[in-house]
């Protein structure tokens, strides 16, 4: 079966290019931090106010979001722990960022082999899917078998795919480090990934197929990219978790006068900001989205900037 011609990753190059960033805003619902006025109850985390209350607190960022960044990263297990009212506001989260343009990338780390496996593609990745999303995040450790249902699905109906690499966490030189016949765990399993990733180019250059690559290791984000040159790279650790834009964008490479090669991505930082924990929980909800818009319109300028420096 012939890869789509329209297929993500000539969508995110089109509406990165077009919007002039590669920003993508994390969907994390950290219930602690979202203001009061949204009704969400913190000692009631099935209940249906809370539910409510962060489907219409990722209306207003949406919102906010649509005709600034090409794509947003809902996080689904801050969903997951709200229960089946939690799945519910995510299907409609996710429908209502399509209906405003932006592209979805769903960060569920799926991993399993088979059936399973099936299943999980059917779940998101379908266009007849409950929850459909444009792209997917992967686990890859149970082996190249475990991503191939997700790999028909990218061939049949053009979604993303994003396994894990090297991840932004501390903890992730526990295992992605450790050398294997003298050559990191990470590297090995790109090099492993680079033929499914040729497969999927579009007519963009890029693969549907990319990998998480952490801006807390930019020196890692180069040697993906001399294994994976046509890959894109999900960027987490901007923002929130410490590190600078330059970092983000190390693994990103020139083309036409500009950075491009992936999507840089923050969620905390943008949402709610570094202040105290409970500050934007008091804060009224004008004033949240008020000073929200401000940091996301900070960020967009700052990574826009950034990838503009390569001309």
């Amino acid at each position: 079966m012939a890869v789509a011609t329209w297929h993500f990753a000539d969508r995110f190059i089109e509406a990165s290019r077009s919007l002039g960033n590669p920003l993508c805003v994390g969907l994390d619902p950290h219930l602690e931090r979202i203001p009061h006025g949204f009704g969400v109850r913190l000692d009631d985390l099935g209940g249906e106010a809370t539910a409510n209350g962060v489907e219409s607190f990722f209306v207003a960022v949406l919102d906010s979001c649509a005709g600034k960044v090409p794509i947003v990263k809902p996080q689904i297990a801050f969903f997951e722990q709200l229960g089946w009212r939690g799945i519910r506001a995510l299907e409609r989260i996710v429908a209502h960022a399509r209906d405003r343009g932006l592209l979805v990338l769903l960060d569920a780390k799926r991993g399993d082999i088979g059936s399973t496996a099936q299943a999980y593609a059917q779940s998101y990745l379908w266009p007849e899917s409950p929850c459909h999303a444009d792209a997917l995040t992967l686990n890859p450790y149970l082996g190249l078998d475990s991503l191939e249902p997700f790999v028909a699905a990218s061939r049949s109906h053009g979604v993303g795919l994003f396994v894990l690499a090297r991840t932004s966490n501390p903890g992730a030189s526990d295992f992605q480090s450790l050398l294997v016949d003298g050559e990191p765990l990470y590297q090995r399993v790109a090099r492993a990934l680079a033929p499914v990733s040729d497969a999927l180019r579009g007519a963009s250059g890029w693969s549907n197929l990319g990998v998480v690559a952490g801006a807390t290791y930019p020196e890692e984000s180069e040697r993906l990219r001399q294994v994976l040159p046509h890959t894109l790279f999900l960027v987490p650790g901007y923002g929130a978790q410490g590190a600078p834009v330059s970092s983000a964008l190390r693994g990103f490479v020139r083309h036409g006068g500009r950075l491009e090669g992936g999507m840089v991505s923050s969620s905390r930082g943008i949402l709610f900001g570094t202040g105290p924990l409970e500050a934007s929980r008091r804060s009224s909800v004008a004033e949240w989205h008020r000073d929200f818009v401000t940091r996301l319109d900070t960020s967009r300028d700052e990574v826009g900037a950034a990838v503009a420096l390569a001309g």
